[in-house]
């Protein structure tokens, strides 16, 4: 899955006139997780028994599976919980930013 880039010399346009109305500003992120997520998943790989459940479910492809553990990715997580809630383990645990 390819990921949007984060443009670190964003500037938001101070009017209409300067809105990029073209295709191509698709996929540039203005900061990190867009700035609104409140939680974060954390995971607890001891009790994991790699059921591979929460990569498949996060919407937003966070996780890497490589080295055989899990990876969150927390540019790009949005904290929606969707991999804590599917974990027949319980092995993700959301917490507050």
């Amino acid at each position: 899955m390819l990921k949007p880039k984060w443009n670190k010399e964003y500037k938001p346009p101070a009017s209409w006139e300067e809105m990029p109305f073209t295709g191509n500003v698709a996929g540039l992120l203005p900061t990190p997780n867009s700035g609104f997520r409140t939680l974060t998943p954390h995971f607890n790989l001891e009790s994991c028994i790699k059921c591979m459940l929460c990569w498949v479910y996060c919407p937003e492809g966070c996780i890497d599976k490589s080295n055989e553990t899990f990876e969150l990715d927390r540019d790009y997580c949005k904290g929606c919980g969707i991999c804590a809630h599917e974990c027949p383990k319980k092995c993700i645990e959301m917490v507050r930013e």
